[in-house]
């Protein structure tokens, strides 16, 4: 016997769509610059580390690589030049797509760096980071002119879109990080949910209310698993779990730029318009 009909499930999905309008409508203002705040997070939190663990971080270049103190201290130049001037142009709207490509540039830079390029957890965020960022450049293009007035086509933004399409799918890739790999009650239910929702962005389908349900949970998540405030500071698990709570930050800014542009021409929700 089914519980629930076909008619109530569209009904519920309804309601939820409603819900999930208001809050943009009153929030539509403010929210792509909490979005971009966000993104940037972990940028520059690791900036202003480069600069509070100067003698650190040179010293670890050094031993990793064999390196002289020169090459150490240029290390840490870069990567805080390279992280803090950048947020400071994103957050200013100066040369944004500049900034976004130095920014990717700083990702690969660490990982060959820190000699962690093929650890899969890294990688995985890494991709969901250059996810936020491509949706950041989103945000700063301008529609394209269609030869109709006032008749938008997805050819005409066929960069735009393509490239909302690759930030949504490398965006989700973060959820695979925190899959719980148990056989709870809840961690089945909350795997299971989570998963349609990062199917749902990807393919941009119910795209910002999907976009939203996973923003909420990755704060939730975020503030539970990776609270680095409650782990004294000299500890090596405090910085740990302060990189992952940085981290997740930044990719809950991209899902906001999610539910701030919609997911794009290239999308279920685009289609079904057309239908």
């Amino acid at each position: 016997m089914n519980l629930v009909t076909p008619k109530q499930r569209k009904e519920w999905f309804s309601r939820a769509e409603d819900y999930a309008d208001t809050f943009l409508h009153h929030t539509k203002h403010f929210l792509p610059h909490v979005a971009r705040f966000c993104l940037v997070a972990t940028f520059l939190e690791d900036g202003i580390r480069m600069w509070m663990q100067w003698t650190e971080q040179r010293e670890y270049i050094m031993k990793s690589w064999s390196a002289g103190w020169a090459i150490g201290t240029l290390f840490v130049i870069i990567n805080l030049l390279g992280q803090l001037v950048p947020c400071a142009m994103i957050l200013t709207r100066k040369k944004t797509d500049i900034a976004c490509g130095v920014l990717v540039f700083i990702i690969g830079f660490q990982a060959i760096a820190y000699q962690i390029i093929w650890e899969l957890r890294f990688l995985l965020r890494s991709c969901s980071l250059v996810g936020g960022l491509i949706l950041l450049m989103v945000e700063n293009r301008k529609e394209a002119r269609s030869l109709f007035a006032g008749v938008p086509t997805i050819h005409n933004n066929a960069p735009k879109n393509y490239m909302q399409l690759a930030g949504r799918m490398l965006l989700v890739i973060m959820f695979l990080t925190i899959v719980r790999y148990e056989l709870t009650f809840m961690s089945i239910i909350q795997n299971f949910i989570g998963g349609i929702c990062m199917l749902f962005v990807a393919v941009g389908f119910k795209t910002k209310l999907s976009a939203l349900f996973l923003v909420v949970y990755l704060t939730s998540v975020n503030f539970y698993l990776n609270c680095f405030w409650l782990v004294p500071n000299h500890r090596a698990l405090h910085d740990f779990l302060k990189y992952d709570f940085f981290q997740t930050m930044s990719v809950i800014g991209g899902l906001l730029y999610v539910v701030a542009l919609g997911p794009g021409g290239v999308s279920l929700d685009a289609r079904k318009k057309e239908w």
